[in-house]
């Protein structure tokens, strides 16, 4: 399936005198607003490999058709996306899921859609069919070494994948930890898993990331191992500066303060990189947005004054990533709206009036900051970010060109209903 310019303009010329009015519209109330753009064009969100299939939960899947069948197809897909909004241009892979078995041409297929590859992601939560030893009871925690070593090996094997397709990072996440008291000792598990990032942060490239992930539970339910943190903070203080903590929005027990904790990992320097996705209740994958869009808000609004603060580059100097899989929407419609929540609140904490916020906050005046943050919060600014779509040559409204060019029946037409993408 493929979406042209031509295509593209043909929709775009149709909303155009509709569009120019909104931003004709907030850019009198907004000056400012214009000047962001630059910044909203550089912004990219990696989409990961697993998430073009439509995902299942514990009690079943429910297919569609025209998943993509193959790592080709899987770029294809993303391709599409980044030609539709422009800001969908790097790709996460999940290995073994996703192995790139002649990486020059998976390079050069991503390049014909002006895609990189952000960070590698390595999978020893699962036994694979060709797997000598088991991950039952740990991977980089395990109490054999054999086990330890086999783990730390697949992670090694994963960063030489990334390293011929260009990618900088290896993300970690380990399901280690335990289901029953007295299951594990907590300071042998931990230190067990130390030594095993440090085999693998050895074998790292000079100019590569580790980043390391932490979850409150599951599949473990009693301890888990990196569980939060202060624990992957812990981890990577002792690895070296090319470690950091990744947050992934799913990973927390109810209640917690995310915009603190990225504030405080980004004034240590320790915050790599985000895995959005929003949630109810736990690790819901859900659309980005869906459920908690002020939360999101709050935490961009920490990640631009933390950036800022250290004098970072928005988009490059943090690893963005969606990690999300849901069972009842078209997949590439769920990356399509994630993608557009993240932007939008990346806008409007663009927004802020940091100046004012800080007065504010020097005179104790609660009021005055919340409305400060509230105003920026309450800015429609779906048409700036249309019009950064439209300067890098995207859909003002990617969503109707999709369902518009009717794109998820002719994918189905050209690749079947008995498909299934690898993955969750």
């Amino acid at each position: 399936m493929n979406i042209t310019s031509t295509t593209i303009a043909k929709y775009n010329d149709q909303a155009l005198t509709a569009h120019q009015r909104r931003l004709a519209s907030l850019t009198a109330e907004l000056p400012q607003a214009t000047s962001l753009l630059k910044l909203l064009e550089a912004f990219q969100v990696a989409i990961p490999s697993w998430a073009l299939g439509t995902g299942g939960t514990r009690f079943g899947r429910f297919g569609l058709g025209g998943e993509p069948r193959n790592l080709e197809e899987k770029i294809t897909d993303i391709g599409l996306l980044h030609t539709l909004n422009r800001s969908s241009g790097a790709v996460s892979l999940h290995i073994p899921w996703d192995i790139p078995e002649d990486a020059a041409k998976i390079k050069a297929l991503a390049g014909q859609f002006g895609l990189a590859f952000d960070a590698m992601n390595s999978n020893t939560f699962q036994d694979q069919e060709d797997q000598p030893l088991s991950y039952k009871f740990g991977s980089l925690q395990h109490v054999d070494k054999a086990v330890r070593a086999q783990a730390i090996q697949h992670n090694i094997d994963v960063v030489k994948y990334g390293e011929a397709l260009g990618s900088k990072a290896l993300t970690v996440w380990l399901a280690d930890g335990s289901c029953f008291p007295g299951q594990l000792n907590f300071r042998e598990a931990f230190n067990r898993t130390l030594d095993s990032l440090r085999e693998i942060y050895a074998a790292l490239p000079g100019d590569w990331k580790l980043y390391l992930e932490y979850k409150a539970f599951e599949p473990n339910f009693y301890s888990t191992t990196v569980a939060d943190w202060g624990q992957s903070l812990l981890f990577v203080s002792k690895l070296g500066r090319q470690a950091y903590t990744l947050v992934d929005l799913g990973h927390h027990l109810q209640g917690a303060n995310i915009e603190q904790i990225v504030a405080l990992l980004l004034m240590e320097g320790r915050l790599g990189g985000f895995h959005f996705n929003d949630s109810k209740y736990g690790d819901d994958d859900l659309t980005v947005g869906s459920i908690k869009p002020y939360q999101l808000f709050l935490i961009f609004c920490e990640l631009v004054e933390g950036m800022d603060a250290r004098g970072m580059d928005h988009a490059r100097d943090l690893g963005w990533m969606i990690d999300a899989s849901h069972n009842v929407k078209d997949p590439l419609e769920d990356l399509l709206q994630s993608v557009e929540a993240i932007m939008l609140a990346y806008a409007q904490a663009l927004l802020v009036d940091r100046p004012a916020l800080a007065d504010a906050r020097a005179q104790n005046d609660i009021v005055r900051a919340q409305e400060i943050l509230q105003t920026a919060y309450r800015t429609d600014v779906r048409p700036l970010i249309a019009e950064a779509r439209l300067r890098t040559g995207g859909a003002l409204d990617p969503l109707a060109v999709y369902r518009g060019e009717a794109v998820r029946q002719q994918l189905t037409k050209e690749r079947g209903t008995g498909g299934r993408a690898t993955g969750l």
